[in-house]
This record gives structure tokens, sequence and C-alpha cells, in this order.
């Protein structure tokens, strides 16, 4: 993808480093860079503070960070969506799993990292009922934070590339209340409900 056409998002196992290269390949483009360990709330305010200064070009807004702070990403939901004229926004990530699914799903992605390719997950989604559900939850054991969050990937993952459903904002919504739990090191049981009670059948979620 040419880097120049729009607001985009850049997975490497690098980050600092693939920050660094993105600003030598668009010169002489203007660059102004958010390069953090922990992009956090604050550095979400100083983004779209500068994303709203005007500009007579095309301006990149680079945001390069480990760790994507929850509500730092939930406060650039509309800005990602809506950029202003002649602003392009880029993400760089260590991997998806930093980002939150309502993140991923406004801008396209660019994975640059090795070993990225992300397995599904022994539930069909598709097919899902209160048995198959409450079946997955129990089975999974107990998990730290990081393997909660590579599970909740797997599941996105499969929605969306293995069975290929087109999410819904209830879904998208669900994975989102999925790693805010995650944040407050909620039970991985009470997070996969987060995640999968939506893709239950209609009379099903009111039952």
């Amino acid at each position: 993808m040419n880097e120049l056409q729009r607001s985009h998002i850049i997975l490497s196992d690098e980050v600092e480093e693939r920050f660094e290269a993105f600003k030598k390949s668009v010169y002489p483009q203007r660059v102004v860079g958010f390069v953090k360990d922990d992009f956090l709330i604050d550095d979400a305010k100083a983004v779209i503070a500068e994303a709203y200064l005007s500009e007579s070009s095309l301006k990149f807004i680079v945001l390069a960070a480990k760790q994507f702070n929850v509500y730092s990403q939930n406060a650039l939901l509309k800005l990602l969506e809506e950029p202003p004229e002649n602003i392009a926004l880029v993400i760089i990530a260590p991997g998806k799993s930093v980002l939150l699914p309502t993140v991923r799903s406004r801008l396209p992605i660019v994975s640059e990292v090795t070993g990225e390719a992300v397995s599904g997950v022994e539930v069909s989604l598709k097919k899902l009922d209160l048995g198959a559900l409450y079946g997955f939850v129990t089975s999974v054991g107990r998990m730290d934070r990081h393997e909660a969050k590579a599970l909740i990937e797997r599941l996105f993952y499969q929605a969306g590339m293995i069975e290929k459903l087109p999410l819904n904002q209830a879904q998208l919504e669900g994975f989102d209340r999925a790693f805010r739990l995650l944040e407050v090191n909620a039970r991985i049981q009470t997070v996969l409900l987060s995640v999968l009670m939506p893709f239950l059948p209609e009379q099903q979620r009111a039952g």
C-alpha cells in the first residue's frame, strides 16, 4: 500500500525504528510523532489537538507505542473515523491485540510482524447457542492477562476471518468491553461472556 494514500495501522516488531523509517518514506511530507511506551489519555488529547490545527497540505500524525490504553483508544474513535482535511493518522503497534476491535475496524492494517498469523478457536460463533457458550466458557481455565488477550484476539479473528461474520455494533462493543475488563483484571469467564453473548440468537439472549 502506498503510505501516502490514507490513514492506516502498521504492525511492527520494532515500533520506534518503524516510526523513523516511516518518516523517511514520506519525506518531505510533514510528520508529527507521538512515540511512547504506553499511549495514555493525555496523549490522545494531544493528538486530537494537533489534528485540528488547520493545515494547507498533508500532515501525518503518527501514534507509535508498545501499549495503547483502552480509554485513549476510545477517545480517538471519532477522529479516526472522520479526520480533518489534510490529516492522515498512522498507528504503529507491535500487534493487533494491543488495539481495540473498534479501532482496527476503522483503518486498514499493514502487518510486518513475524509470526502474526492467528488461529481460530474450537467454537462456532455463527452457530452459537447457550449450550456451546457455557461449554466453552467453563472449559477455559485460569489465564494471565496476556493469555486472555490472545484468546479474545483469536475469537475476533474467528468471527471476521474464518466465519466471515459481518460484526454488528453490539458484537464490536462486546470485544471492546472485554479488553476493558481485562484492564481491571476481571475473571476470564466474565470476559468471555461479554464477548460471546451478542452472538447468541436473539431469543436466547432475551431468555
